[in-house]
């Protein structure tokens, strides 16, 4: 019995339960999850995803793609168009900038992005959702450029027409963040109301990677409210502060329906949203909340 209530308070399952000392045990438990999983990322270990395992953050990256993800067998994901399985994990060691240049599922999995109303401010080379398996991107959204125009349409915005794409159901839930973006008072949606680019099928400047531009699945805001690592003068691993422009109700909104914000990086980009609905379920999931970090 002991053993069990243990294993339960250990996984934060218990906490609702605790009466008037809830808020303040639930903030405790999420601080100490957070610090444990940067020490274990900046080790160049894989972060325990706060009580997740790797199966526990594959089964939901299955969940995330219904549309192509089958399931996970034999150390791979499975497809449902019948194409090859794709090893979940290289058997690699990787620093932060290997990672970025060559990562598997797993490295895609490892840091965990923290949702809710509250900025972050990441650590050296925690870059939640910027570490990005290319080989799973493209089965995902298509493996060459004219394979993603064909699955591109065009959706209103504002006033402005823009191309993404409608693999996984992205188009939709663009939709809906523009939705509720709209009921936002005008002052704080309005660096939302302008678009500087969707579809943009192009390697990250620096680079040879594809952008996620490239396969639609990405939207970038109003440059005039955006702060970039790069423009700022940073260089990787050594970034400048900067003091944040987009309000974090319009960054809630993103989160809401799916899509992860570049400003929670170390090497932010805060003008940039993405489609990575798995991110966002691990951390619901895993109750890693923003407005808890330290």
């Amino acid at each position: 019995m002991a053993d069990r209530q243990r294993e339960r308070l250990d996984s934060g399952r218990d906490l609702p339960e605790l009466g008037q000392c809830d808020c303040q045990l639930r903030r405790l438990f999420n601080v100490l999850s957070l610090w444990c999983g940067l020490v274990c990322v900046l080790a160049g270990h894989a972060a325990p995803a706060w009580g997740l395992s790797l199966d526990d953050k594959l089964a939901l990256l299955v969940a995330a793609y219904p549309q192509s993800l089958s399931h996970v067998a034999d150390g791979r994901l499975h497809f449902r168009d019948g194409g090859p399985p794709l090893a979940i994990d290289d058997g690699r060691t990787k620093t932060h900038a290997q990672a970025l240049e060559s990562a598997d599922v797993e490295d895609m999995l490892s840091q965990p992005y923290p949702i809710g109303p509250c900025e972050t401010r990441s650590e050296v080379d925690i870059d939640p959702g910027r570490v990005r398996s290319e080989a799973l991107l493209k089965r995902l959204y298509g493996a060459s450029r004219e394979a993603v125009i064909r699955q591109l349409t065009t959706i209103d915005w504002f006033g402005a027409r823009l191309k993404v794409t409608t693999a996984q159901g992205m188009d939709r839930a663009l939709l809906k963040v523009r939705d509720d973006l709209a009921k936002l008072p005008e002052t704080v949606m309005q660096p939302a109301s302008k678009s500087a680019g969707t579809f943009n099928w192009r390697v990250i400047a620096g680079t040879d990677r594809l952008s996620v531009h490239s396969f639609g699945a990405a939207i970038d805001l109003d440059t005039a409210y955006a702060d970039y690592w790069l423009w700022a003068g940073g260089r990787p691993g050594d970034v400048p502060y900067y003091k944040n422009r987009v309000p974090m109700e319009i960054v809630e909104v993103f989160e809401r329906h799916g899509f992860i914000w570049g400003g929670r990086w170390y090497h932010f980009d805060t003008m940039h949203f993405e489609y990575r609905p798995e991110l966002i379920a691990i951390a619901r999931t895993a109750g890693f909340d923003a407005c808890a970090a330290p």
